[in-house]
């Protein structure tokens, strides 16, 4: 859901990234996501392409991934949550087994 309206974006925003690429930008950013998000080699996505009637190379998917990785984690910030800048422990004693220990 969210890597299709990904797709969408990097579509329309950054037409120079795919700009000369033989595949499509979908099908580029379908391999570099199987490979970031599951534990498949490149010849693994390779056999997927297979299946689909696509020939790739698994040196080209390693290029793509090397190329697109960057570009999709910048793109996937802005739907992470914010977390807060510092963490500050107040107590100096904890309870440990009834008693009270100095940090």
């Amino acid at each position: 859901m969210i890597l299709n309206a990904l797709v969408e974006r990097l579509k329309h925003r950054s037409k120079g990234d795919f700009k000369g690429r033989h595949f499509e930008a979908s099908l580029i950013l379908q391999a570099v996501s199987w490979y970031l998000r599951y534990p498949l080699s490149y010849r693994d996505i390779k056999e997927l392409f297979l299946e689909r009637g696509l020939e790739v190379d698994h040196s080209t998917l390693n290029r793509w991934a090397l190329a697109y990785a960057p570009l999709i984690e910048r793109r996937l910030r802005a739907f992470r949550e914010p977390h807060c800048g510092s963490v500050r422990i107040d107590e100096t004693y904890i309870r440990i087994r009834g008693q009270w220990r100095y940090l």
